[in-house]
């Protein structure tokens, strides 16, 4: 077998080539960003809209269709289309934004990530294009007139793929050396009839030089028929070799101020001149001198009827003399380097349909990789020699991070719905990527614990809009994985890095400690914890007439932040005994967050309820009274994470923890009784630590595995199906808080709309609670048994349950007895059409009910986690 791959990806890390300089780093959408929103309001959609995006000069990063850039985001490569009827350029993805969408924010095309390779070295994505006008302003109209109770209008709702008549372009990439990159665009037309297409690779700088005053312009130029060099001082030269006889079209990389701000332009050729040129007929758009900073190779192509045209590109930091002569071979050595390294990637016993689900899953993630520009300090004052920011700025979004810089490469959950990271998310992103790639996920797990990022008080930042944000403490989690990983792969563990991201996770552990904990009773309030409107109250606010939510969720998170940061004690106390300490530190803290959940303080009262055997968040009143919230969601299930298992000999050979357990034993009996049985080994000399005990975990499972509470065809549901019909209602101060079951999307404007906790499935949490069953099921084995389903009297083991968990969850993207995928929500043409039916999206978060994709089409990041199950 070649491993072609796997030696560029030893090289990119022994720093012996830098094969990840170039990638799939441009996003599908820059505008909509906080970066680029200089409003006094903080309005970042309305600053920079769809129609004014093509006109404008970006600050901190570009866009473009299936695009690619280096790693610094200097040149950029992306695919312009005109099918001769619409009044724009294809440049970008088209989307509502959050107040547009009668749900929030989503992306109205169509789209596929279907391959990719750690290096990026073989990549490939299909875009679908109308041979008609694309539907810009019904899809915003028709959206408008919907209510939150009204499903969303989407692209394939407006029939125009009903005749077939659109255009597959398929845009992939291969690389022959780390500046050597050939381009290929193959375009279908599936139509019945002839079709004609303006196909435009175009290559354009990111505009340094307005923004810094030191950056020299760099300039692209022809120097013949099909050749371009492009300079710049940062990168040297590169060439363009075009197939064929294109037309080259060049202008500015600069704002069209007259028609954004009706003011004099800085050049005579701006951003969208190409558009101008091409759809308005305006021949002075283009520089006729031939050079600018944005080129547009231009065909001119008529595609018969069912038959496809290519178009060949290749940009080389080198001359060459024949650059097509071998490029063919070298586009299919690298498929199939890409089919070899996968093939050892995939699980055991798949079939075609899973490998193709992982294969895709995996694309997608690496396809999100997205190049990151964010200097809060840079941003909040102002650039020299431009503007001032309005005053409100100083005070507004994220001023407190001041300190934050960012410059890198990160693994995103979207390319167009969140083209910034979030801490949460990625580290899911880590979890998925880890057997392809483990050392970017090992890369990506130190970037937000350096000190660019983290804040001087230990605050991970949760996510552009808000980095102050409280997301869920996932981190120590992620890092112990990918280590577990990273060591399966290549036989020894990199104690290094678990030691340095333990080492800033400490500082992480002490501001949830000294931030979150109101009462410093181990109870831990939290905030947003990224589970949106799953509670009665908007969790990112006070709640109403004043108190405190005493989670379930944010206590057991931090329950399992101390078990991981546990379990990486023990790993590296086996190697360096002065890190026992340590492990008797989170030992000692998880133990004492378990003695809070059940029994706080002087009030004899816990977040465990024997007679529902649920677990509640608490309403702790000004008054000082409290009442348990008996609504039950994935907030209750989540003491279930809060598990790890070690073995015997690990148990054996750390004498200074075990002693100080074994005293703790003595001095705290009634802590000791309320976790798992972890001084005992079990039949598979396992020793457990966990929130629950065996009846506990019984209670709780009960419920989850019950379909007419948690458990779906298609996973565990985020808040009980009982509700459907009994909304559960909750009289505070005089106002009813009710919560209703809803399998779909919001009916609330809670968080813009565009969140719901409240019923879908979500892959993550239903990812968790399987891989702790997966824990749970090594210390009690086949012998410890469960119903499943609820009432059903058929009996089953953990792991048992966790495969039959896995498999309803894969039934989102498998097909049916009908041969339809419950993700494509009973759309014909995507289920059944020989050019739809195989391209999957891995959405945002599914219908309780059916399984239907909701939320944002391309959240590949954590839904790629299926690529694990």
């Amino acid at each position: 077998m070649s491993k072609a791959e796997q030696n560029r990806i030893n090289q990119q890390y022994a720093n012996q080539k830098a094969w990840l300089k170039w990638g799939p780093y441009l996003t599908e959408r820059q505008w909509g960003t906080v970066r680029e929103d200089y409003s006094p309001n903080g309005n970042a959609w309305d600053f920079t809209t769809h129609d004014t995006a093509r006109s404008k000069a970006f600050r901190w990063g570009e866009e473009g269709l299936g695009g690619i850039s280096d790693d610094q985001q200097l040149l950029c490569v992306g695919l312009a289309l005109w099918n001769g009827e619409d009044a724009i350029l294809k440049e970008r993805l088209f989307g509502l934004s959050n107040e547009e969408g009668n749900h929030g924010e989503d992306v109205k095309e169509l789209y596929y990530y279907l391959d990719n390779t750690p290096m990026h070295t073989y990549m490939q994505m299909l875009y679908k294009y109308p041979q008609s006008a694309f539907p810009y302003s019904r899809l915003v109209d028709e959206n408008a007139k919907r209510s939150r109770l009204e499903p969303e209008f989407e692209l394939m709702d407006t029939g125009i793929f009903d005749e077939d008549k659109y255009f597959d372009v398929f845009i992939n990439y291969a690389k022959d050396d780390v500046d050597d990159l050939l381009i290929n665009y193959t375009i279908f037309n599936r139509s019945n009839e002839d079709a004609g297409l303006h196909i435009l690779p175009q290559l354009w700088y990111r505009n340094n030089w307005s923004w810094d005053g030191a950056t020299a312009k760099p300039a692209i130029s022809s120097i013949g028929q099909n050749k371009l060099l492009l300079h710049s001082e940062k990168q040297g030269k590169f060439y363009c070799y075009a197939d064929g006889m294109p037309e080259f079209l060049f202008t500015d990389n600069e704002t069209n101020n007259e028609r954004l701000y009706q003011s004099a332009n800085v050049s005579d050729f701006v951003k969208d001149g190409i558009n101008d040129y091409l759809i308005n007929g305006n021949k002075k758009a283009v520089n006729p001198a031939k050079t600018g900073t944005k080129v547009a190779v231009h065909y001119t192509k008529l595609i018969p009827a069912k038959q496809s045209i290519s178009i060949k590109l290749r940009l080389s930091s080198s001359q060459l003399k024949a650059p097509f002569e071998d490029y063919d071979q070298i586009f299919e050595a690298r498929k199939k380097e890409a089919n070899e390294f996968y093939a050892d990637k995939y699980a055991a016993n798949c079939s075609d349909e899973e490998k193709m689900l992982q294969r895709q899953a995996w694309a997608g993630i690496l396809w999100n990789k997205q190049y990151y520009n964010y200097d809060v300090n840079a941003w909040l004052k102002g650039d020299a020699g431009l503007p001032k920011p309005a005053i409100e700025r100083a005070c507004g979004r994220n001023y407190h991070w001041s300190h934050f810089m960012a410059n890198d490469i990160i693994l995103m959950p979207d390319k167009w719905e969140y083209p910034w990271f979030a801490a949460w998310d990625l580290a899911f992103h880590c979890i998925a990527l880890a057997p392809v790639d483990p050392d970017f996920a090992k890369q990506q797990l130190r970037l937000l614990l350096n000190n660019s990022y983290i804040h001087p008080n230990g605050q991970l930042p949760a996510y552009e809009w808000d980095f102050t944000d409280a997301n869920p403490p996932v981190h120590a989690l992620a890092s112990y994985k990918v280590y577990l990983v990273d060591k399966k792969i290549k036989g020894t563990g990199d104690l290094k890095f678990l030691e340095e991201v333990f080492q800033r996770l400490l500082l992480n552990f002490t501001w949830w400690v000294n931030q979150k904990d109101s009462e410093g009773n181990n109870i831990f309030e939290g905030g947003f914890l990224g589970l949106d409107n799953i509670g009665i109250f908007n969790r990112s606010e006070p709640v109403p007439g004043g108190g405190f939510l005493e989670q379930a969720d944010g206590t057991s998170w931090m329950a399992m932040y101390a078990l991981n940061m546990l379990q990486i004690s023990i790993e590296l106390a086996l190697q360096n005994p002065l890190y026992e300490d340590m492990a008797i530190k989170f030992a000692q803290h998880f133990l004492f967050i378990a003695g809070s959940i059940d029994n706080m303080g002087d009030h004899h009262i816990g977040l465990w309820d024997d007679h529902d055997g649920f677990y509640y968040d608490l309403l702790r009143n000004p008054n000082g009274n409290w009442d348990r919230l008996r609504l039950r969601s994935l907030v209750g299930l989540i003491p279930m994470f809060a598990v790890i298992v070690f073995s015997d000999k690990d148990w054996k050979d750390l004498p200074k923890l075990r002693s100080h357990l074994e005293a703790f034993m003595l001095q705290r009996p009634d802590l000791v009784q309320l976790v798992s049985h972890w001084a005992d080994k079990s039949g598979n000399d396992k020793h457990l630590f966990s929130l629950l005990r065996g009846h506990r975990m019984k209670m709780l499972l009960r419920r989850m595995l019950d379909t007419t509470e948690f458990l779906s065809d298609f996973g565990i549901r985020s808040v009980s199906k009982i509700y459907e019909t009994q909304p559960f209602s909750y009289w505070l101060n005089g106002s009813d808080y009710s919560v209703k079951y809803i399998p779909a999307e919001s009916d609330t404007g809670m968080f813009g709309g565009n969140s719901n906790w409240r019923g879908p499935i979500w892959m993550p949490l239903n990812y968790l609670l399987v891989d702790a069953l997966k824990h749970f099921h090594e210390y009690y084995t086949d012998d410890f048994r469960v119903e499943y389903p609820t009432g059903s009297n058929e009996y089953f083991s953990l792991n048992e349950i966790a495969d039959l968990l896995s498999k309803r969850m894969k039934n989102l993207f498998l097909k049916n007895d009908k041969g339809e995928r419950a993700a494509f929500g009973g759309y014909p043409k995507l289920n059944h059409d020989e050019h739809f039916k195989d391209y999957i999206l891995y959405y945002e978060y599914f219908n309780g009910d059916n399984g239907k994709g909701l939320g944002a089409s391309h959240q590949t990041g954590w839904t790629a986690l299926i690529a694990l199950l």
